[in-house]
């Protein structure tokens, strides 16, 4: 399906019935990436799946991202869909939106999983996302991609444009411990603690700022630990915090 968001067309699905369940893929991914994770889609949620803007399927006409303005693209997309509250999952730049979202309408969002979402970039990550580029990929990550962004070369260019500017936006991913204890919903920190990206300190600062958090390091788990041989531990452990079954 697609919807007419802020100035681009944002492609996404909606399967099944029960609790809204919002699932953001990461950076230069797409919703469909869920289904390495997800081999069926689990029961008791009516799951929501979008391309945010400029991945997949979804267009980016002005050429601009951030995450804040993701953030305002889904709550656009629930109100277009009539839903006021979510449950939600968020992978690396999905769980950057979420934290957005979570921030700017804290009771729009229950309860969440954030998976190797950074409070900021450190320096180890704007270093490589300066000098980013579709070389920097294997042949098989290259292949995905051009199977991923439906809407050819121009649009995985400037994917990879994109990527490169986040080394020099300071702005955009700046959650402060302030800011970060604005959060209500119940949050799952997941963090790998090889992640060559984030280091694992930045699972502890989030834990540590926002209120009602859970944390879980996951053994020799680099950036994004949720995949392969994770992928079953990640999805019973998910679920079962998002149904509620944490609570004392």
């Amino acid at each position: 399906m697609i919807a007419e968001i802020n100035g681009c067309q944002l492609a996404y699905d909606v399967r099944g019935d029960g609790d809204p369940l919002l699932l953001l893929h990461g950076g230069m991914g797409a919703g469909a990436d869920w289904r390495y994770v997800f081999p069926s889609d689990p029961d008791g949620f009516r799951v929501i799946v979008p391309d945010v803007r400029g991945h997949g399927r979804s267009t980016n006409p002005s050429g601009e991202f951030t995450f804040g303005q993701a953030a305002l693209d889904l709550f656009a997309l629930l109100d277009h869909l009539g839903i006021g509250t979510v449950k939600a999952i968020g992978l690396s730049g999905g769980g950057i939106t979420l934290l957005h979202m979570a921030t700017l309408q804290p009771s729009r969002i229950a309860s969440m999983v954030a998976v190797s979402a950074p409070p900021y970039f450190p320096a180890q990550a704007r270093a490589i996302q300066a000098k980013f580029s579709e070389e920097m990929l294997s042949e098989t990550e290259r292949r995905a991609m051009r199977q991923r962004h439906v809407h050819g070369e121009d649009q995985i260019r400037a994917l990879v444009e994109q990527t490169r500017r986040f080394a020099v936006n300071h702005h955009d991913v700046n959650f402060t411990p302030a800011v970060l204890s604005t959060i209500t919903a119940e949050t799952l920190i997941v963090f790998g603690d090889r992640d060559f990206l984030y280091p694992v300190s930045m699972a502890f600062d989030l834990y540590s700022a926002i209120p009602h958090a859970y944390l879980w390091i996951v053994p020799n788990g680099g950036h994004g630990p949720i995949f392969g041989p994770h992928a079953s531990a990640f999805v019973a452990t998910a679920i079962a915090f998002l149904r509620g079954e944490w609570r004392p």
